[in-house]
């Protein structure tokens, strides 16, 4: 599974002026859930942070693959 945190894709909006940053859960070509964050697209590290906590409690079995099992820790201020 690849835990994604960035600016979405959008082929409407040019990338420079999307303000939203989203997690996302792929397996293979799938994706399994996906949620907005409170993150703003400059918060990189913070970004990482989350993909990590996220990885972190998907491995540990503490988190499930889905949009209301990760939408608590998107939605917190780092």
């Amino acid at each position: 599974m690849t835990v994604h945190v960035g600016v979405p894709e959008d082929p409407y909006i040019p990338r420079s002026q999307l303000e939203t940053v989203d997690v996302e859960l792929h397996l293979g070509h799938s994706v399994l859930a996906a949620v907005n964050t409170v993150l703003d697209p400059d918060q990189e590290s913070e970004a990482l942070a989350l993909a990590r906590e996220i990885k972190k409690g998907l491995e540990s079995g503490e988190l499930q693959p889905t949009a209301s099992s990760i939408e608590p820790l998107a939605d917190t201020l780092r």
